[in-house]
């Protein structure tokens, strides 16, 4: 993007993406446990997904592709079960992996007054209570596509936060907001982040794959561990 002179009375903005970035693992591995040792969970369904995280851990399928996949849980289900149990889920499961490198650095950025924006392909139901809990001001996430029958479809509704669709809402949010991108803050850890990365004129890294991490090395971008 093309660079302007600051404007200091413009609000800095600060962007987390979630999985393995404030939480140091990836949130579904932790839900899938979770719910097969509730035996909430089909054995079908989960050699779905261990088989398509070896291809994605390898970069052979979209982070949008893996999303639509592990969506396909929902299918025939109530939100409002999965809501009832969201902060039970947090505060047991969630909580104990934010990184506490990068949790420092959400506590800097509320104390600086900048705007803190959660953004993640993960589900609205699991990240409002992290939202809540930490003080971001917005969250930028995927929602679940509702049937006529009031059940979910095990489709998002609307596009899947992740890749460009990251840069897209955020960049939607900044205009609406009339940030300052070139003194905002963006921290990631995959590369279908650099998109959002790019996007500002403070980027960091965290503990990024190998894709992420040749282009950080490249562009001198800070690089972050999570403790």
């Amino acid at each position: 993007m093309s660079r302007t002179k600051p404007i200091k009375n413009k609000p800095v903005g600060a962007f987390f993406d979630f999985d393995k970035t404030l939480l140091d693992v990836e949130s579904p591995k932790l839900g899938i446990r979770y719910l097969w040792e509730r035996r909430m969970v089909s054995f079908a369904y989960v050699l779905k997904i261990i088989f398509a995280n070896f291809f994605y851990s390898r970069n052979y399928i979209s982070d949008e592709t893996m999303a639509h996949l592990l969506l396909t849980f929902y299918r025939g289900k109530s939100l409002e079960i999965f809501e009832a149990g969201a902060q039970d889920y947090y505060h047991e499961v969630i909580q104990p992996h934010l990184a506490p490198n990068i949790l420092n650095k959400v506590h800097e950025h509320r104390e600086m007054d900048h705007i803190l924006v959660l953004v993640s392909a993960g589900i609205r139901y699991l990240l409002k209570p992290v939202v809540e809990d930490l003080g971001f001001d917005y969250l930028l996430c995927t929602d679940l596509e509702k049937g006529p029958d009031g059940l979910l479809t095990g489709k998002p509704a609307g596009p899947v936060c992740t890749d460009t669709n990251k840069k897209r809402f955020a960049s939607r949010l900044a205009d609406d907001l009339d940030m300052d991108l070139l003194r905002s803050y963006a921290y990631g850890n995959h590369h279908s982040d650099i998109p959002m990365l790019e996007m500002v004129g403070n980027p960091h890294v965290v503990e990024p794959n190998d894709v992420l991490l040749k282009v950080a090395q490249e562009r001198n971008w800070p690089i972050l561990t999570y403790r």
